[in-house]
C-alpha cells in the first residue's frame, strides 16, 4: 500500500503556528493535497492532547482515525538547548509514538524536566544522549529523528550550535538513530555528500507551520507498506517500505544560502568566502545556510549516490506554481484559489495534480503556457532564488528574472545532480 505521509506538523498551541489548526482542517487539507498519513504533531501539550483524545480514536495497529477515517500517527517536536563537549547546542527532534499510554509517559517523564504548556514545541535543557536514554526506558518503538538537520540555528549539523557528525551529537546511543530529516533547504543529493550519512535513511516532513496546502505535505515521505504503526517503523529503521521523499528544490527553503535578512544581503558560499563570512553592510557575522555548510563538510562530489539512495522528487507546491503564472503574490488571494479548486476539482489532489495529471488535460482547463509550467515543476527545472536567514525562496517565472546582483552565482549553485553534474568541491 502507497502511503504519502508527513509527519513534521504544529497545532495552534506552538508557536508562530495558525490559531485556525484544528483536526478537522488538518484532515481537510491533508486529503486536498493527496496525504495518506499526517502526525498529529504537538502530542505533549495538554490542550492538543486532550483534541486528538477527543477526535481521534486509536487502532489496535498504532494509528488514529477520525470519524471519517483519515489516518493520523503520534508525532511531536521538541526542542533541545543544552552544552556539549565546551559548545552550546540547540537541536530540534521529531518524535513518534506507538500509542497513547506510551504518550502518556512521555508527558511524565517530560514534565519532571520542564512545562509543556506554553508551547507546543517545549524547550529542554537535557542532552539528545538522555533523550534517547529517557525515551528508550519508556518504549523501544519510541522513534527519534533528527529534525531539519542542517538548519543553522537548530539542526543537528546546522553553522551556528550543530555538530560534524551525528556520532558527535549521540556518541554511544548513535545506534538508536536510523532516520535524518533533510529539512526544506536540503535534499538527498545534499545529503549524500556525506559519506558518514549513508547508514541513516532520509526522510522528508514539511514541518508546517499551518494546515495550508502551500505548507502541509510540502515536504513528505511515500512509503510502501501496511497501514500500522509497526510497519511504518520497520520502513524508516531498515529503509525496506520507505520507497521516496517528495522534496522542494532546496533553494527554496529559509536558510539554503547564506545572508542577513535585515541587510537584504543574499550570498552564495563563494561570495561569503569573499567576504570572510561578514556582512559587508553590518559589519557583522553573516548567517551561514546549509549549502555553504554541506560543502564544508562534504567527503563526496556531487553526483554520486550514497549506498542507500532512495527515489526522490523535487516539487513547487501547486498554489505556487498558480501565483507564478498568474502574477499573484498572495497564496491565499481569490484568484489562486479559484485555479487551485478548479484543478482539484479535475484531479482529485494535489499531488494528483503535480504528479499524474496529463499535460493535454490542464492545457484544456487552464491553457497550454499553465500546463507547460506544471511539466517544468514535474521535471524539477523551475528555477528558484535561493532562500536566506529565515527568508523563504522564490520561484521565477523566467530564469532572467533573478536576483540581477548574483544571477550567474545563483544559476551556479541551484543544481540538480542528474541535471547539471555540478561539483562544488572547490569550497
Amino acid at each position: 500500500m502507497e502511503i504519502i505521509s508527513d509527519f513534521h506538523i504544529h497545532s495552534k498551541y506552538s508557536r508562530a503556528c495558525s490559531k485556525q489548526t484544528s483536526i478537522e482542517n488538518l484532515e481537510k487539507y491533508a486529503r486536498i493535497k493527496g496525504i495518506t498519513l499526517l502526525g498529529t504533531g504537538d502530542f505533549q501539550h495538554p490542550l492538543w492532547n486532550k483534541e486528538i483524545k477527543e477526535k481521534l480514536t486509536e487502532t489496535e495497529d498504532g494509528i488514529l482515525k477520525t470519524k471519517t477515517g483519515f489516518s493520523f500517527i503520534l508525532s511531536t517536536e521538541l526542542s533541545l538547548m543544552y552544552t556539549q563537549d565546551g559548545k552550546g547546542r540547540r537541536i530540534h527532534f521529531v518524535l513518534l509514538a506507538p500509542k497513547l499510554s506510551v504518550v502518556d509517559q512521555i508527558i511524565a517523564t517530560l514534565r519532571k524536566r520542564g512545562r509543556l504548556d506554553y508551547d507546543g514545541r517545549p524547550i529542554f535543557g537535557f542532552s539528545a544522549i538522555e533523550l534517547v536514554d529517557m525515551m528508550k526506558e519508556i518504549s523501544s518503538k519510541i522513534e527519534i529523528i533528527p529534525a531539519h538537520i542542517w538548519t543553522p540555528w537548530f539542526g543537528v549539523l546546522g553553522s551556528k550550535s550543530g555538530f560534524d557528525s551525528i556520532e558527535e551529537c549521540f556518541k554511544e546511543k548513535t545506534k538508536y538513530i536510523h532516520a535524518v530529516e533533510t529539512g526544506l533547504s536540503s535534499d538527498p543529493p545534499l545529503n549524500w555528500r556525506l559519506k558518514a550519512l549513508d547508514k541513516f535513511n532520509l526522510v522528508s516532513f514539511s514541518d508546517a507551520h499551518s494546515f495550508w496546502p502551500w505548507r502541509i505535505g510540502r515536504e513528505a515521505t511515500v512509503f510502501d507498506t501496511e497501514l500500522k504503526y509497526d510497519a511504518i517503523l520497520n520502513a524508516i529503521r531498515t529503509g525496506k517500505g520507505l520507497v521516496k521523499t517528495i522534496e522542494t528544490d532546496p533553494s527554496y527553503g529559509k536558510y539554503h544560502f547564506d545572508g542577513h535578512r535585515n541587510c537584504n544581503i543574499s550570498f552564495s558560499p563563494e561570495e561569503t568566502k569573499k567576504y570572510n563570512g561578514i556582512c559587508p553592510k553590518c559589519g557583522k557575522p553573516l548567517t551561514i545556510g546549509v549549502l555553504y555548510r554541506v560543502n564544508q563538510l562534504a567527503d563526496r562530489p556531487l553526483g554520486e549516490k550514497s549506498q542507500n539512495a532512495k527515489e526522490f522528487i523535487d516539487l513547487i507546491p501547486l498554489s505556487e506554481i498558480i501565483s507564478l503564472h498568474y502574477g499573484v503574490k498572495q497564496l491565499y488571494s481569490q484568484r489562486v484559489w479559484g485555479i487551485f479548486n478548479q484543478l482539484i476539482a479535475k484531479f482529485g489532489t494535489e499531488f494528483n495534480v503535480l504528479l499524474n495529471a496529463p499535460k493535454e488535460e490542464i492545457s484544456e482547463l487552464l491553457g497550454e503556457k499553465f500546463a507547460e509550467l506544471i511539466m517544468k515543476n514535474r521535471e524539477g527545472k523551475i528555477k528558484v532564488k535561493p532562500g536566506y536567514d529565515g527568508v523563504y525562496g522564490e520561484p521565477l517565472f523566467k530564469e532572467k528574472q533573478n536576483n540581477g546582483d548574483h544571477s550567474e552565482l545563483r544559476k551556479k549553485y541551484n543544481f540538480d545532480f542528474e541535471r547539471k553534474q555540478k561539483s562544488l568541491d572547490q569550497f
